[in-house]
């Protein structure tokens, strides 16, 4: 199975306009700064209860989970 890498750039600026950093949100989730590092960066994936925690806490909508954490990322010459 190939690694699929996600954006996390929607993620990343709504993380960035609540709470300031990554690592207050690791904090609020109990993980550590690491961790989250590694979800964003699509080293490792978000498991759904991680997933229904940050949308409390950063206030998206469950309606709204896929462009967040589920949007593939593309290469600059390829369309969504």
């Amino acid at each position: 199975m190939e690694n699929v890498e996600i954006n996390h750039d929607k993620l990343k600026g709504r993380i960035k306009e609540i709470l300031g950093t990554q690592g207050k949100l690791a904090e609020k989730i109990d993980l550590d700064e690491t961790t989250i590092s590694n979800k964003i960066n699509s080293n490792t994936y978000f498991t759904q209860k991680e997933i229904l925690k940050i949308c409390t806490i950063l206030n998206i909508r469950h309606s709204d989970i896929p462009e967040y954490f589920f949007r593939k990322k593309v290469r600059e010459n390829e369309q969504n």
